[in-house]
């Protein structure tokens, strides 16, 4: 008994462990090669010889193999085939005798309608790579014509049909007649905009837009505008959609056939059920088929029909949650709270607060935003935080609000325009002070990256300018400008380049009334490695840490795919904060790492060596998140 259990077991996982491809009729093919030879393996790849007798599996490898031929233009090949004796077959030798190829003899493709005039159809036309005298191939028509069915609906050519549309084979004359003629009809322009369901302003949803009534349609700029909808944050759900049936809602619905006509029309040997839906009972009033009503439109249609967009959103929730929980090396555990309003009143304003918690760093921030006519480009934005920090030589408590004004370019590049106040008690490297500074900034930034969570492409530059005076009552003077660039590209599927370069710069006449949030510090996880958190700085008689006026930072790393969502690198990284401009010399680390591409991004272990530290021959990072 139990070797009979064991031998079904066996069987069972036997059957459970066949692919397809395992199944699949293999091709032996003499007489052909190229791509003509590759679809014909690919015709019969998919054959499953197990499901056919011997008989019916002859004719269905000589069905499929002609098939196969016939995109080619060879419409008369001659087929002699063997099948290998096992049953089922697994292999079948072919030899093909291809014959003559079918040349294209009358090449015919009319435009009508707007469209003979639009030039993504009159591109799409030139670009038919196939002439009169050339052999024929399937696969280019088929693409043509479904590129122009596409750019009808994407171009707003709702009314647009094929008058023509022949391929006429002649194998005994070896050639062909293909005809082609797309009647566009007129191009639609986007009518009046219908939004239900939103608790924001209408007004200000509509300059949202990338069109305006009047205007030609393109289906690109009504999935812009959902886009751009959804990401405001204040829809639970979006839906942008053109309100296609507004004129065949007026038609008469197409005669319904008795159950005689239906057998004759759709070639089915069945009756229709009796659970059909019942008929609706006619309107009263006149009415006009849809025959009719195409001619009448015909006759009087507007020299430019519009078509109405309908908009339906739903809330969004007004408060929102967020906890989240990671480590790394430089800060230890952390904790994160989020409590988001993404909107507080019908104006589509919003406020957030944040609450960050690690062993040697506290904060609370809060964001308020006043979206203005462009709300996804154009704000103010009213900030304040609250920090406590205390590690190393550095024990700081700040308070701060900022006023800022942001824009966003086309070039996707960002300015913000900031006034902000700052309030420090600190004691760094065992002085104490306490500082109340008012300064201005400007700052430039763009990020742009493909799949966030672990970009394949990707970049990230910033530039800010800061300045204090003690004419307007700060306790501090100084210009401050900081930068850092980030690229990230891919060589190939499985080799990845990680490439940063930071720098920094205060001009000041005290320093030591400048606050420690503003000096340069460097050393870390995301800096250099193999050296300690904000560790590389110049120090004071004492040989406690005091912050720089200048940073340089520099780092590249390699990283090569190990299998699928493992990665291995290697980086080189160097940088110091120091206090005169062009440092003697710069502290190195340079190790190697892993990576895993978790579904909150990348986990990121490394093992770093520092060339400038003789007390650590090695430190450990680890870390959770994005680069960027």
């Amino acid at each position: 008994m139990g070797k009979r259990v064991a031998a079904c077991l066996g069987a069972v996982v036997l059957c459970l462990g066949l692919s397809q491809d395992a199944l699949a009729l293999e091709a032996r093919i003499d007489g052909l090669e190229g791509d003509v030879a590759d679809n014909v393996r690919h015709y019969l790849g998919s054959l499953d010889a197990a499901q056919y007798g011997r008989v019916r599996l002859e004719g269905e490898v000589l069905r499929r193999t002609r098939e196969a031929m016939r995109v080619y233009g060879y419409y008369e090949p001659q087929i002699h085939q063997r099948l290998e004796e096992r049953d089922p077959p697994r292999h079948v030798e072919l030899v093909i005798e291809p014959g003559p190829q079918v040349i294209i003899e009358v090449l015919d493709i009319r435009l009508e309608g707007d469209a003979r005039n639009d030039g993504p159809f009159r591109d799409t036309v030139e670009a038919f790579p196939l002439d009169v005298g050339d052999p024929l191939q399937h696969a280019p028509w088929d693409r043509m014509r479904n590129r122009l069915a596409n750019l009808s609906l994407e171009r707003g050519y709702f009314d647009w049909n094929f008058t023509d549309r022949r391929m006429e084979v002649r194998p005994f004359d070896e050639s062909a007649r293909l005809y082609l003629a797309l009647d566009s009809g007129p191009r639609y322009a986007f009518g009046d905009v219908t939004i239900r369901g939103s608790h924001i302003l209408e007004e200000r949803l509509r300059r949202m837009a990338p069109f305006t009534p009047g205007e030609p349609y393109l289906a690109g700029d009504v999935a812009l505008y959902a886009q751009r909808l959804g990401q405001a944050g204040w829809f639970s759900s979006v839906s942008v959609r053109p309100r296609l049936d507004s004129r065949r809602q007026l038609a008469l619905t197409p005669p319904e056939l008795g159950w005689w006509n239906e057998v004759g029309a759709q070639g089915e040997a069945t009756l229709p059920s009796d659970r059909a839906e019942p008929t609706p009972p006619p309107a009263d009033g006149p009415r006009l088929s849809a025959e009719a009503l195409a001619a009448v439109t015909t006759l009087h249609r507007p020299e430019r029909p519009v078509m109405p967009i309908d908009v339906v959103l739903a809330p969004a929730d007004r408060h929102q949650f967020e906890v989240a929980v990671g480590y790394a090396t430089d800060v230890g555990p952390r904790l994160g709270f989020g409590w988001e309003q993404p909107w507080i009143n019908r104006y589509g304003h919003s406020l957030d607060h944040d609450l960050f918690i690690s062993q040697p760093e506290q904060r609370l921030t809060g964001t308020y935003l006043l979206p203005l006519d462009d709300p996804l480009r154009d704000q103010y934005r009213l900030q304040y935080g609250l920090r406590h920090r205390d590690m190393d030589d550095t024990r700081t408590l700040e308070n701060t609000i900022e006023l800022a004004r942001r824009w966003e370019f086309d070039n996707r590049w960002v300015q913000t325009l900031y006034l902000r106040a700052t309030y420090e008690d600190f004691t760094q490297g065992g002085e104490a002070d306490s500082v109340l500074i008012y300064y201005p900034g400007v700052s430039w930034s763009r990020t742009r990256t493909r799949d966030p969570r672990f970009p394949s492409w990707g970049d990230r530059q910033r530039i800010a300018f800061e300045y204090s005076d003690s004419m307007w009552g700060s306790d501090a003077d100084f210009l401050r400008m900081t930068g850092d660039t980030e690229w990230i590209r891919m060589l190939g599927s499985n080799l990845r380049f990680v490439n940063r370069l930071g720098l920094g710069a205060i001009e000041t006449s005290d320093f030591s009334q400048v606050p420690p949030s503003l000096r340069f510090f460097t050393g870390g996880d995301r800096t250099v490695r193999g050296y300690g958190y904000e560790t590389l700085a110049p120090r004071n008689e004492e040989g406690r840490l005091r912050g720089g006026q200048q940073l340089l930072t520099a780092s590249t790393e390699v990283q090569h795919r190990i299998t699928g969502n493992w990665w291995g690198a290697a980086f080189i990284d160097t940088g110091d904060a120091f206090d005169d401009w062009g440092p003697d010399s710069l502290n190195t680390g340079a190790g190697l790492g892993v990576r895993w591409i978790s579904p909150v991004g990348p986990v990121r272990f490394d093992v770093a060596h520092p060339f400038d530290d003789e007390e650590n021959a090695w430190r450990l990072h680890f870390a959770i998140g994005p680069e960027f």
